[in-house]
């Protein structure tokens, strides 16, 4: 019976240790999301003074809270064509100014490095053409899951990675990259790939990469959502390895492409194995509404700790093979005229077109779409995928009326569409 009694003791004391980390790591995430999308950073625009207060966060918290890493800065230039039809910008040009990506080196002594990345710039109030807001007033985009979401994850893999660092030898070196310029354009993340060298820390000499994970927009998982992670076709040894890999908390949607809207592209196009974390699009991406009381913090500390299971499988094997995959998340558009104005959920992968959101006032608003909604059909053209629903929607043009059929609940719905 003491036995048994044991036994029982040392379980609960793990699920007690375990939940108490679990609850450091989403308090701390709090900590940084809720700073980093603060009115006061005006949404962490490329070169402003809001961009500079982030990067200060970032050194200061690597350098009073992780001997483990030695942090550095990078500076690079980028140009832009403000809004034309902005009444913020002073210039209809930017050109030529500075910005700056941050990194903290964990040095292992390997002979290769493992690049984790996300960039911590946003939108600032829109002044670059980025912005769905269709407000007329000024307001800061303050880009809690897109991407201060992304910037804290890495931060907590980096914190992570060095209690792994001071409990056993790992075989791998670690970059933590937080880019600037993403929302530009990849500026950041494409100047980073080219010269990683730059860095205090390598001494002008660029380190062998072994692979990159970015993160991106990661704070939003919906309760019945699923994580995408992309690049699964940049190294055999990906499949092989997550293929063994799951989570209690979510499913994981495996796509091939290693190119995609995000700053993993810049290390994918230098020929290393990448791979993209993605919770999932939502009716605030881009605009005003996307602050922090909206993330899922216990959602997102369940996609770190997947993250450090990929990590510590990939630390075990040999450096990985770069393969050049198709481009599955660019295949050929369809040019159309018309758009139901509403959010795809991107990270479903079921048959038909799940709804993420729904802009007020637009067509699929109107005829009575709503979030949740998985569209099965326009006319006779059944939309099994996002492709088919794109290909539908290239058969319409304005002035045109569409059925539109929805299962809701499980129903099947018909609506009135017009154009």
């Amino acid at each position: 019976m003491k036995k048994i009694l044991l036994i029982l003791f040392i379980l609960s004391l793990g699920f007690t240790l375990a939940s108490a980390q679990d609850s450091t790591v989403v308090n701390r995430l709090k900590k940084h999301i809720n700073f980093l999308a603060s009115d006061a950073l005006e949404g962490r625009q490329t070169g402003s003074r809001g961009e500079e207060l982030a990067r200060n966060y970032l050194l200061d918290y690597y350098e009073k809270n992780l001997p483990c890493v030695t942090a550095s800065i990078q500076r690079f230039n980028f140009s832009v064509k403000a809004n034309p039809h902005d009444t913020i910008a002073k210039h209809n040009l930017v050109n030529d100014q500075p910005a700056y990506n941050v990194a903290a080196y964990i040095d292992n002594g390997a002979e290769y490095t493992v690049v984790i990345g996300a960039h911590y710039d946003h939108l600032g109030y829109g002044e670059y053409g980025s912005s769905l807001y269709a407000g007329t007033d000024k307001q800061i985009h303050n880009g809690a899951d897109d991407n201060a979401s992304g910037t804290a994850a890495v931060i907590e893999i980096a914190n992570e990675l060095c209690a792994k660092t001071a409990l056993h030898k790992m075989k791998y070196n670690y970059l933590i990259l937080h880019f600037s310029g993403e929302e530009l354009g990849l500026y950041g993340s494409k100047y980073a790939a080219e010269h990683l060298g730059e860095f205090s820390f390598f001494n002008g000499v660029s380190p062998k990469i072994n692979y990159m994970i970015n993160l991106d927009m990661v704070g939003r998982m919906q309760k019945d959502g699923g994580l995408s992670l992309s690049g699964v076709g940049t190294s055999p040894t990906f499949k092989r390895v997550l293929n063994n890999i799951k989570s209690d908390s979510f499913t994981v949607k495996l796509s091939e492409s290693g190119v995609g809207p995000s700053d993993h592209t810049s290390f994918y196009l230098k020929n290393h194995p990448v791979l993209f974390l993605f919770s999932g699009t939502h009716s605030d991406y881009h605009k005003p509404s996307d602050d922090a009381e909206k993330i899922n913090f216990k959602g997102e500390a369940n996609i770190i700790a997947y993250t450090m299971k990929v990590i510590d499988s990939l630390d075990v094997c040999s450096p990985l093979t770069f393969t050049a995959t198709k481009n599955e998340d660019n295949k050929e558009t369809p040019k159309f005229k018309v758009t139901l104005g509403i959010m795809p959920d991107y990270v479903y992968s079921g048959e038909g077109v799940k709804v993420d959101g729904v802009s007020e006032g637009k067509v699929g608003a109107t005829a009575g779409i709503q979030t949740g909604d998985i569209i099965t059909k326009i006319n006779s053209d059944k939309t099994k995928d996002i492709y088919e629903y794109m290909a539908a929607l290239a058969h319409l043009k304005k002035g045109d009326q569409a059925k539109i059929e929805v299962l809701r609940d499980g129903k099947k719905i018909k609506l009135n569409a017009q154009f």
